[in-house]
This record gives structure tokens, sequence and C-alpha cells, in this order.
């Protein structure tokens, strides 16, 4: 009976331990990231980033969301520094895996694979 009681006191407190212990993960490692030069980019891109420029008008209406860098490729940054717009993608009926991001200090990032991978754009 002593046995029973000790291993329930036992199990009771590590349950409590572990409810008020904070989860800690370790932050991602920053990932290295390739560059590609404004002209290289499809022609689609590259008016994206001319409307971003000029303020719009934006073809799609989640063009200029903020977008929240989930994936943790884009270096940190607080949330509502980065935008993100839609590259239009011929033969597509959706929005298709296309963006440009904008980061408010200028910067350009491209994705063709929906946010798997990004290329930093050399102006």
């Amino acid at each position: 009976m002593i046995a029973r009681l000790a291993w329930a006191a036992f199990v009771a407190m590590a349950i409590a331990f572990s409810a008020s212990a904070p989860a800690q993960r370790a932050p991602l490692p920053a990932r290295d990231m390739s560059e590609i030069a404004f002209l290289q980019l499809p022609a689609e891109a590259r008016a994206t980033i001319a409307l971003i420029r000029r303020g719009g008008p934006f073809p799609y209406a989640k063009d200029g969301a903020i977008f929240g860098n989930r994936e943790a490729i884009l270096p940190a940054q607080k949330r509502g520094y980065y935008r993100e717009y839609t590259v239009k993608t011929p033969g597509e009926r959706t929005r298709g895996a296309r963006r440009i991001i904008w980061g408010r200090g200028g910067e350009f990032y491209y994705t063709d694979d929906h946010y798997n991978h990004f290329r930093r754009i050399r102006e």
C-alpha cells in the first residue's frame, strides 16, 4: 500500500512538473540563400516588382498581406516586416506557387515553389 502511494505521489509530481516547465526549442539555424539577378526573373515576377514599387493596383486580394516567415528561411524580423505578392503563373487558374516577398528594408525575395526555397533578388 505504501509503495502504491509513493508511486502515485511520484507520478503526480512528475505530471505537475512537466506541465509547469515551459518547452524550449533551439532556434532554427539560418539557411544559406542563393541570389537571382533581377533580369533573370520571369517577366511576370519583374512585373510584380514594378507593381510593388508603384503601390499597385494588385490583381489578387491577398497581395500585400503580411508574410509571417513561419518557414524561418528569410532573415528573422519582427512580424509585419515582410509582405507577400503573387507572381502570375501562365496557365494557372489559381494564385499558383510563385511569390515575391518584399521587406521593409527594400529587399526582395523570389520563390517559385510556395515558400520551400527563396532567392534574394539582386538588382
